[in-house]
């Protein structure tokens, strides 16, 4: 009797590609550069071309490392979307699609003159900017997404097979604890310090602002707990990456995670925008408060 395979859950999927990602980076060390072909969005002025740069310096030119990113990224995900039990074939369709509209967005936000700060201006040979640095991008990239979810129905149902920012963020958080490991033992000297705080944050968003924010909306707003543990944890903790998290711990609907993921970010590109002027006057002492603040 043949035995069919179970599918693989998001989590699993994610830690199984987000642990080979982090094997392949440790071997830098070694010498072996295997992931030195990842394109990066840089600053540029005249030709969007120059925004795109391998990793590794002079590994491929910008145009090679993109479609290099393309096609390895899109095949990693698609043997995850093939261990998970989904079709692949729709999904390398609609991430393909969604690749090269994100790309665009973030090479047209990292235009010198939207995202230099006052420092670069010289450097890039400009005389003014915005100064949103090269994350602008991300603000083109959800304008683009509000505009197709609402005004191109049609594509927007085409691109669903490739919509899983649970999948994606989860790889992002495996990544992100992998790497803050490393950097915490490369900077061994500072670990008393680094803990002492790490501790107070974690005292002041778990034990306080985490209880708070449920407390009221479960109290005032009069949500269920399904939306009050989610959005609890995204505005206490870490944004989309906990909302997310807490979500699929919670077994909420999809829908929970991405609309407080949504309520996040909007607020996030708004305050962004407000935040460093304040702190600019009333923070000028304190980077590290200011961007603490910022950050959190």
């Amino acid at each position: 009797m043949e035995t069919v395979r179970k599918p693989l859950n998001e989590d699993r999927v994610a830690l199984l590609l987000g642990s080979v990602i982090f094997i392949l980076a440790l071997l830098k060390f070694s010498g072996i550069d295997m992931l030195g072909w990842a394109v990066k969005i840089g600053m540029w002025v005249g030709d969007p071309l120059d925004a795109w740069r391998p990793a590794t310096k002079g590994l491929l030119p910008g145009y090679g490392a993109l479609f290099a990113t393309y096609a390895i990224l899109t095949g990693a995900l698609a043997c995850c979307v093939k261990l998970m039990g989904s079709d692949v074939v729709k999904f390398v369709k609609s991430f393909t699609i969604i690749f090269f509209i994100a790309m665009i967005c973030y090479t047209l936000g990292a235009n010198a003159y939207i995202a230099a700060n006052p420092t670069q201006l010289k450097a890039q040979g400009i005389p003014w900017a915005l100064g949103l640095s090269t994350e602008a991008g991300l603000i083109l990239a959800l304008v683009m997404g509000i505009v197709i979810s609402n005004f191109m129905p049609n594509l927007a149902e085409s691109l669903k097979d490739a919509c899983r920012p649970e999948l994606f963020v989860k790889i992002a958080i495996v990544i992100m604890g992998a790497e803050l490991g490393v950097k915490a033992a490369d900077a061994a000297g500072f670990a008393g310090h680094i803990i002492f705080r790490g501790l107070c944050a974690i005292v002041e968003a778990y034990l306080l602002y985490w209880c708070v924010v449920y407390y009221v909306a479960r109290r005032y707003f009069k949500f269920n707990r399904e939306w009050a543990a989610p959005l609890a944890s995204g505005i206490s903790i870490c944004g989309v990456s906990a909302a997310i998290a807490t979500g699929a711990a919670i077994r909420s609907r999809p829908v929970v995670p991405i609309m407080v993921s949504s309520l996040v970010v909007v607020f996030t590109c708004i305050e962004m925008l407000i935040l460093p002027f304040i702190a600019q006057h009333f923070l000028t002492g304190e980077p590290m408060v200011a961007g603490g603040w910022m950050g959190l």
